[in-house]
């Protein structure tokens, strides 16, 4: 009788361990989803720093010159220098 008893709970505590290892939080399942997320992040980072290198480019040459503010000038607001001739060609 005792022994049975004994095996019936050590199968239960080897249960509740197995939960534990396989299941619940700290365990296998987590700490893969986990690194699941840690590779997502980093994926973002790089994109992030990538973006943020050319963004740090465009404000240093801002920055530097005149050419480039002019650029965007013309680009963004149809900028005309006073001895230009401005053509507006529609198809």
């Amino acid at each position: 009788m005792r022994k049975t008893v004994a095996i019936v709970v050590l199968s239960a505590l080897l249960t509740v361990l197995q939960w534990r290892l396989w299941v619940a939080d700290g365990g296998v399942a987590h700490t893969s989803r986990l690194k699941a997320q840690a590779a997502v992040a980093a994926a973002e980072l790089q994109t992030l720093r990538v973006r943020n290198a050319s963004l740090e480019a465009e404000v240093q040459d801002l920055n530097s010159g005149k050419a480039a503010i002019e650029s965007r000038a013309r680009v963004a607001m149809g900028m005309i220098r006073p001895e230009e001739t401005f053509y507006l060609v529609v198809e």
